[in-house]
């Protein structure tokens, strides 16, 4: 990691191969920067800190591409296309992406159809046209620079609260809290005493996650977390044993007590009106236009009656769009140029 351990300094380098200087420690600021706004942190938080960022530079996983760059608009591609979508997954459409289009004034000369090609096999696709979207709104109303403030970043399409929040602190490393799923796993059990995020509001999650925030740092210090929970505070068999917060662990203080809302039981992915929207959306990849009956053709027998439901959804999330003669075709695909193979996995 970019933080500082006892007589170990370590650096990164952006996508250009510009160094960047070591991160300052995490901990309470020195005796030179007290002052009115700078009292100590307790030693219990300092001993924490300290604890989690010297994990982080020996077990982080410092070689992901987006970890080693500043650039807001990689910073943005890699989080659009990890929203629900594993690391090794992205890894090969995060390179290819930038390749093709490496900032917003490229994307921006693209079509939407552009982007959904070369964003199969990634899901989701509607991430693929906010993101087109999101670029051409950019280049039009911000000069092609990405906003820096919450409220601006949250105006552009497919930014939430998390993807702001990430921009913010991974590009920027602005003081704010990055909570996904895996910082919020670790934060409900260390600083809350229960199993998982969903065992609390998010406001009281928020909360607490805000309290543990160092006051330098910060960037560091949310990669730190979120890599704890991916690797070691697991939601099925968590490695307590080699975590650097079992000695402040709340959770594991009471007995590790199990979770009151347990999760659904999923249906088969091969039933689900997602499955279904997605082969649609791959028919059209290929080819210009089809008819509602030619795609429902395409679809297995469970999923044929619902074809004008999935159109419709489609749709409303712009990955579609009707033709004047009533087929349906990918948004732009008429005067978009041939799109580059995904990338195979």
């Amino acid at each position: 990691m970019r933080t500082r351990m006892t007589k170990k300094k370590t650096t990164t380098t952006t996508s250009r191969g510009r160094p960047h200087p070591p991160t300052p420690s995490p901990d309470c600021a020195g005796e030179g920067e007290r002052g009115p706004d700078a009292q100590r942190k307790p030693a219990a938080d300092r001993r924490r800190l300290d604890e989690l960022q010297a994990w982080y530079v020996r077990c982080g996983r410092h070689t992901l591409p987006w970890r080693l760059t500043r650039d807001p608009y990689a910073v943005l591609v890699s989080e659009v296309m990890l929203q629900q979508t594993q690391v090794e997954r992205v890894l090969p459409y995060y390179e290819a992406w930038l390749a093709r289009w490496p900032g917003f004034a490229t994307l921006a000369q693209a079509t939407p159809a552009d982007a959904i090609r070369a964003w199969a096999g990634l899901g989701y696709n509607r991430r693929a046209v906010n993101l087109q979207r999101l670029a051409v709104q950019v280049v039009a109303q911000h000069a092609g620079q990405l906003p820096t403030g919450e409220a601006e970043l949250r105006q552009l399409p497919g930014i939430g609260a998390y993807t702001a929040s990430a921009v913010q602190s991974f590009a920027r490393d602005d003081r704010v809290t990055v909570l996904d799923t895996n910082v919020g796993r670790v934060i409900a059990r260390c600083a809350l005493g229960i199993a998982g995020a969903r065992e609390v509001s998010p406001t009281v999650l928020r909360a607490a996650a805000e309290d543990g925030l160092p006051r330098r740092g910060v960037r560091d210090h949310n990669l730190a977390l979120m890599d704890l929970g991916a690797t070691v505070c697991r939601w099925r068999a968590p490695e307590c044993g080699g975590c650097p917060l079992k000695a402040e662990c709340a959770w594991r203080a009471a007995g590790y007590p199990e979770g009151r809302i347990r999760a659904e039981r999923a249906a088969k992915f091969e039933e689900t009106a997602r499955f279904a929207r997605g082969r649609i959306v791959d028919a059209l990849r290929t080819t210009d236009a089809l008819s509602a009956a030619e795609l429902g053709a395409l679809l297995p027998p469970l999923h044929r009656t619902g074809v004008a439901g999935y159109l419709e959804a489609l749709a409303r999330d712009s990955v579609i769009v009707r033709c004047a003669d009533g087929a349906w075709s990918l948004p732009g695909a008429a005067q978009g140029s041939k799109s580059m193979a995904s990338p195979k996995l």
